[in-house]
Parts: C-alpha cells; structure tokens; sequence
C-alpha cells in the first residue's frame, strides 16, 4: 500500500470516526413536518408613522423572516392572517419565550447627542422619533450649567447604563442608517463582546458630525457623550474618544456598540440592528404547540421508501461494477452518514422533503465512482497490459476534471443561493453544499483508498473479471459496434427539443399553474371535536371528501389545525362535515384568512438569487471551457425548467414549496450532466484540432452516454420506491424528480451539445490546447515504463 493510499485512509477512518461520534451524541433538528413546533399570532398595532394594514403587515413579515433566519431557525413558516396579524410557526425551538421575546420586540434604534445629566421626570415619551431635518454644524450648548437645570432641546430623558439620568437631544440617526452589525469579542482593548455598525454614506456623514460635535466639549463631560437608544432605552452611551478633534468626527467604519454584553446578548443586539426596526410594533396575542404536518404512517412508509431506493441502487452499481462497485456502495454508505452529522452538527433544520433529497444525494453522490469506473474501463481496454492499479489510477485522474468543473458549478449555486436567497432558499443552499462536499470526500478519499487496497490484492490481481473494470460494459461495447452519428444533424435534435418545450409552455398558458397554498394563500380554520380525532385519521377524511391537498395537524390540547387553498363558505361547511364524521360535534373555533408563506419578496429574492447564480456558472463555464459550451449548458438548463413547470400544469399537480425544492435539484443535475459531456468535448477536441467538432463531439457522447445512464438509474430507482412506496406526501416531489432527471438526462446530450454545435459554427476561436503531461517537455522522449509499473517513487 503505497503512502498516498495510506494517507486516504487514514483521512477517511478520521473523518467517519467524527460523524459517527457526532451521529451518536447530537440529536437532529427536525421540521414541522416531522416533529410540529411553536405557533405564535403576532398582532400588529397602528404607530406613529404607519397604519397596521395588509401592506405594511406585509413589510413587518419580512423583517420577522430576517430575524428568525438570524436566529438559525430555518425552514419557518411565516403568513398573515387576516389585514393585521402574523402567524408565525417555529420548528424545534428550545426556548419559545426567548425566540418570542426577540422576534416581537420593535427594534427602533436612534442616536442622541448627550446634553447633559438629567433628572427622570424631564423625560419626553415619544420624542426618539426620525432624525430631525436641520442639524448646525457647531455645537451648541443646550442645557444650562446647573444639574438638572430646563433644556432647550426637545430630547427625552433616559437612565443610562448605569441608571444615571440623561438628557438627550433630538434622534439625529435611525436605525434604517445602518448597513451592517456584527457582534465581536474585543480582546486586545478588553471591551469583552461589543456590536460593531457599518453605516450607508449618507447616515455615515450624519454619525461623523454628531461625533465631531461631542468631541467639542472636555473629556468626562457627559456632553461629550453620544447614547445609543434601542426601544427607548440607552444601550450605550460610549465618550468619544480624547483622540478625536473638535467637528472631525468618527469615520463610520469605526463605530463599536459596548455594554458589558454576553456573547448571546451581543449577537442578539446585531441582528435586530442589522435586520431593521418592526414597520409596526407587534404584540404576541397566541402562542401554542402544533403537532406535526404528517402523520407516523406517512413517515414511516416514506422512510422504508428511501432504504428500499438506496439499497436498489447499491444493488445496481454492485451488478455493473461488480468489487469496485461493492465498495463505491461501500463508500456512499459512508457518504450518507458524513453528510447527516454536518447537517446535524451546523443545526439544519431537517424536513421530510430535505430528508428525501438527501437520500437522492445518495443515488446522485454515485456519479463521481461511475466516472473513474467508465475512465478506468477506457484506459484498460486502450492499454490491456497495464496493471489494475494504473488503470485505477488513470481512471481517477482522467475523471478529476469533470468531477471538479461539474461540483464548483454547484457549489457556486449552492453558495449564491445561501447569501441572497432567503427561508427554503437559504436552507436549500446549505444542504446542497454540504452533498456536494461530502460526495467529493466519498469518491475521491474514501472510495479510493478502497478500491485502490483492493486492486493491490493477490486475489483480485490473479481474478481480474471480479474486479468490474477490466470489461468495457455491455452499453460501450454496443455503442462500439453500432457508432451512431448523433451528431450529424444537430438541427433537428434542437427542433424536438423546441417542441418539448412548446407543449410544456403550452399546458402553462392553457391549463394555468395549480400554485400551492404557500404561493397564493388560503384559508387557516380549527375545530374542537367532542371525541378524540387522531391526526391521520382526519386527513384521511378530509382526503375522501376532496381536500387531499389540505395540511393537517393538532393545535393546542387536541383541537384539529387546518390550513387549505381558496375555501368558500360551502367548502368549510363540507369540511366540518367530514370531519364530524369522525370526531362527532365538531365545533369551530378559529377561521381566518391567510396569506402566502412564500411571498412576493421571498420569490423575489428567490428569482434574483437564481438568476445570478446561472449567470455566474455561465461565466465559470465560459472561462473553463468556451463560451458555446456555456450558453449550451444554460439553453438546457432554461429548457429542463420550462418542461418541469408545463408537464405539472398538463397533469393538474400542485406547484408548492416541495415543488421548489424538487426545481432546484433539477437545476443542479442538467448542469451537473452537461458538464460532464463537454468536459470530454474539450478532451478530445484538444487531441485532435483539425477533426471537424461535429465528429469530436458525436465522440464524446458516446463515450459518456454509459456514466449518464449509470448515474441516472441510481437515482431513478431511489425516486421509483419513493413514488410508489412513499405515499401521498412524497408523490408529487419524487414525480418531479422522475421527470427533471430524465428530461436533464435527454437535454445534458441531445440539447446542450447541439446547441453548442450550431453556436460553433460562428465561433472564431480555436480549439482547445492540448494539455502537456507534468514533467514532459517538447522535443524530448521519455523512457517506456513496465505495464506493472505504478509510477510511484521513493
């Protein structure tokens, strides 16, 4: 075992001693769906500045979604209920009271110039309001040399830190001047935890004045002081500091908010600057527990659904690839439990869709094996007498180009989806990047250390059949025989591609999208019924009078929550009936209308986060190859998404939260794919510049065409048994799933290769440089190494 190997697995053995040590003693952090949590009504009051209507509620709902965000809660629910109230449901939250308590609190941040010492009955409620719109230049003494003498300013009096009174001047700064707050432990001037504030230019301006103004009057003099004022209470009310000039002033970026914080305190006081003041102050008129959204059986069937899945495609790559494909399974064993402790250790909030995509991760986690099995299977049949290790070791670096294009792809969404997304975004982001980190540790340390101990044993040396690499497979064989020019007319693939999507677009203009309750709203109602109703069994009665698609769970001591679409008057009245079927006198006691979960701004921010991240892969991609495989990669990208959304409006399903989930894992998969291909374009192209690129890439398909059948099935079988065997609550997500895998699979070769083909043809740049081998240089030869040499040296 040479020092490479032995160097991997002893990486390998470190890293899986962690996750299962982690695995063993953190528990998860499961979703409302799985586990239920906290619902709070926020009502919303009228202040001096804004009326507590459907527009402003609005704006106090995304200011909350920043906060919780903040707080590490992902995956909330946030809708409105009603003109003025906010319903707010909390996964998992160990301490209720102290997430209520930050999220209801008004947040109103002001700035003050300090007069002078004060006494408590000078004090002016209300007066912190908006920085006033004239401010002098010089500083000018506003309060008379007596303690406690009449000010002239019209400032409130407020107890300091340490409960001394001040007299303050008129807010010259609000919260809304501040672009940043970042909570920080000071250990070099001793100031302990301190929130740090980073101001927009103009608010910047304003801050350098106040400060050159205190700095005016003679160190120790309360004037020289400046309050920081949070809720109507002084924070921080630092001296600026003896260093500072008269009317010179505190750059912006300097500015530290001290007060003998915790660490918790200081950043809990970050994020309420940093995520704003409440449009409308809010006041928590509810708060109680809520039972899960699904029920035990569903979870259980969508449990033995994914074994069922992962153990087909472990039986799968085992068949094809045979030893090396027992311990590629071997390897995403270990893959599935690396990424379940990051997700447990960094506090991911896991839902049962988040739950099914990881175990897709799984099936998809097979890709990077599959290609350094096809590249080692190439490399033994062009080079017979090479030994099996020189053929692994070619396989994995032949494949390490494509397996490094293909996930800095990802990663790049991944990473642009976390920073601007927000709420299911934000949370999709993470999990994305973690699969993508720990599919690349799998494939690349721990299925190498394995397969490459393997191919030093006297067993599989002496029984190369056993091994799964020695063979070119039945479909490269086939492929050999046949030579299919795919390529010849890449017209006319286009034009098929063209009509897929005219009747994809078709069906969303003629049947319209089924936009879930998470996009347009609905209707919230709970009744109390005179006999116990288990929470399955009223969604199954609810189903059978057809309202399978509302959410259903248990609110408070055992009332029935639930939460539809548009419901009239008559649809509540068949809805109660169904459920006293069950429950017997079944009694309403809450019926409100609420609005969207996933709002305007939410998809907003959602579509723009997207966006960028296409366009800064497109430019990744144009950069590591050419600008024709790039826009190649997007034209299949854009046409796997439109034929997503048009075969779910031709087939009446509902498009919700879920559905998003499934559309960015689509996205992700046709770029993963097309990657792949023109990676092995760019390859061959390089080792023949003058062949015609048609021919080149005709080439290149079909030596990938067996690792993009290979990876597709080992998904295919996961999203099969969670179709068929995960019931009603993974239906519509594994459907997706089906259909964007397939249609990404189809486009990956059939649109984005043609489309790059036709874009060549205008294209004036040259084919790509041939890479050189390390070490070699023009002109010189090198000596023919022993087919069982390995290359390495000591």
């Amino acid at each position: 075992m040479t020092r490479a190997t032995t160097v991997r697995a002893v990486l390998a053995a470190a890293v899986l001693l962690v996750s299962v040590l982690i695995t063993l003693t953190m528990s998860p952090r499961l979703g409302l769906d799985l586990q239920g949590g906290t619902r709070m009504v926020l009502q919303a009051k009228d202040s001096d500045t804004a009326k507590a209507d459907r527009d402003s509620t609005d704006r106090t709902l995304e200011v909350l979604r920043q906060r919780i965000d903040s707080l590490g809660v992902a995956e909330p629910t946030l809708t409105r209920s009603g003109e003025d109230r906010i319903i707010v449901e909390l996964p998992d939250v160990q301490d209720p009271r102290k997430a209520a308590e930050v999220i209801g609190r008004t947040a109103q941040l002001s700035f003050h110039a300090v007069q002078g010492q004060g006494t408590p009955t000078d004090e002016k409620p209300g007066a912190s309001g908006p920085p006033s719109g004239e401010k002098s230049d010089t500083p000018t003494d506003k309060k008379s040399d007596t303690p406690g003498g009449e000010k002239s300013g019209d400032g409130p009096t407020l107890p300091d830190e340490q409960g001394r009174a001040l007299d303050l001047g008129p807010a010259r700064l609000s919260g809304a001047g501040v672009k940043d707050a970042t909570a920080a432990f000071d250990a070099q001037q001793g100031a302990g935890w301190t929130v740090s504030l980073d101001f927009h230019k103009d608010a910047g301006r304003d801050w350098t004045r106040l400060t050159g103004e205190a700095a005016c009057h003679p160190v120790q003099d309360d004037r020289r002081r400046v309050a920081i004022v949070l809720d109507e209470q002084i924070i921080s009310s630092p001296q600026v500091s003896p260093s500072v000039a008269c009317n010179a002033g505190l750059p912006s970026g300097s500015t530290q908010i001290t007060g003998s914080f915790s660490a918790d305190e200081a950043r809990e006081l970050a994020l309420l600057i940093k995520g704003g003041a409440l449009p409308l102050p809010v006041e928590i008129v509810e708060q109680r527990t809520v039972g899960p959204t699904l029920g035990a059986a569903a979870i259980d069937a969508s449990a033995r659904a994914a074994l069922i899945g992962a153990a087909a495609t472990a039986l799968f790559i085992t068949i094809v690839y045979r030893l090396f494909g027992a311990l590629a399974a071997v390897a995403l064993g270990a893959y599935g439990l690396i990424s379940y402790a990051a997700l447990v250790a960094l506090g991911v909030t896991l839902t049962l869709p988040g739950l099914a995509g990881f175990v897709l991760a799984i099936g998809m986690a097979v890709d990077a094996n599959v290609l350094v099995f096809e590249r080692a299977r190439e490399e033994h049949t062009q080079h017979p007498g090479r030994s099996l290790r020189s053929s692994l070791t070619a396989g994995f670096r032949g494949a390490w180009s494509a397996v490094a294009d293909s996930n800095v792809t990802t990663l790049i969404a991944a990473g642009l989806l976390f920073f601007l997304g927000s709420g299911p975004v934000k949370g999709f982001g993470v999990t994305l990047a973690i699969g993508v980190l720990a599919s690349m540790f799998s494939a690349l340390v721990i299925a190498r250390a394995l397969t490459e101990i393997a191919a030093g044993s006297r067993f599989v040396g002496d029984y190369r059949g056993v091994n799964g690499i020695t063979g070119p497979g039945r479909v490269r064989t086939w492929l050999n025989r046949r030579d299919p020019q795919l390529m010849r007319s890449p017209r006319r693939w286009l034009l098929i591609s063209s009509a897929l999507v005219a009747v994809a677009v078709l069906g969303i203009f003629v049947r319209g999208v089924n936009l879930g309750v998470e996009f347009t709203g609905g209707r919230l109602v709970e009744y109390s019924t005179s006999r116990p109703v288990d929470v399955e069994q009223a969604r199954t009665a609810l189903a059978g009078a057809g309202f399978g698609d509302a959410e259903v769970t248990t609110a408070g001591a055992g009332d029935i929550s639930v939460r539809t679409g548009k419901l009239d008057n008559d649809g509540e009245h068949a809805l109660r009936a169904a459920l006293a079927e069950e429950g017997g006198k079944t009694t309403k006691v809450r019926d409100e209308l609420i609005g969207p979960s996933l709002g305007d701004e939410l998809r907003r921010n959602a579509l723009i986060a997207l966006g960028i991240a296409v366009l800064v892969q497109l430019a990744y991609l144009a950069v590591r190859f050419r600008w024709t495989f790039a826009v190649g990669s997007v034209v299949a990208l854009v046409h796997d998404v439109i034929i997503l959304v048009g075969a779910f409006a031709w087939l009446g399903r509902t498009v919700d939260g879920i559905f998003l989930a499934a559309l960015l894992t689509v996205i992700g998969y046709s770029v993963n794919d097309s990657v792949v291909v023109f990676d092995r374009v760019r390859e061959l192209w390089a080792k023949a510049r003058r062949a015609p690129v048609a021919e080149v890439a005709n080439r290149a398909v079909l030596q990938t065409v067996p690792r993009t059948l290979n990876t597709g099935m080992g998904a295919l079988f996961i999203l099969t048994a969670l179709a068929v065997l995960g019931g009603d609550s993974l239906a519509d997500f594994a459907l997706a799933l089906l259909i964007g895998i397939c249609v990404g699979t189809y486009s990956s070769v059939m649109t984005a290769v043609p489309a790059a083909l036709l874009l060549e043809r205008s294209s004036k740049a040259p084919p790509p440089a041939r890479k050189r081998a390390p070490g070699r240089r023009s002109g010189t030869r090198t000596a023919r190494r022993d087919p069982l040499d390995n290359g390495a040296r000591v």
